[in-house]
């Protein structure tokens, strides 16, 4: 199981990837392994705004349908069409081609808040 040092996690499963004052956010590898196979990805609208731990969308696996949460406070700038057509994206490359959504983060405080990568491994221990 991957979680990459250069990330941020959430107690829900979530990774973020800062890149100046937008982030990244997708599930990590250890969540989409307990889902199973991913088939749909339900997604926010474009300039909707969430507060972290908000529920932001919706991910289906073959076995059960999961609620995705902000990691961040902030407004959607982009989502992951591609994974309309395919949503194994997640399953195979969730750092990479898995990727959900970018958000331009409102608060860069919530940032300090999340978990390392040795906080994560703690946490799925």
């Amino acid at each position: 199981m991957s979680i990459p040092d250069d990330l941020r996690y959430s107690n829900d499963h979530e990774w973020a990837r800062l890149e100046n004052d937008t982030a990244t956010v997708g599930i990590t590898d250890f969540a989409q392994g307990e889902l199973g196979d991913i088939i749909f990805v339900e997604f926010p609208n474009l300039g909707d705004s969430f507060n972290k731990g908000e529920t932001f969308g919706t991910i289906e696996a073959v076995k059960t349908v999961a609620d995705l949460f902000m990691p961040l406070s902030g407004e959607i700038a982009a989502i992951n069409s591609d994974l309309e057509d395919a949503p194994e994206n997640v399953n195979n490359d969730p750092y990479g081609a898995g990727w959900m959504v970018k958000i331009k983060i409102a608060n860069p405080g919530e940032w300090d808040e999340l978990l390392d990568s040795a906080g994560y491994k703690d946490l799925i221990a």
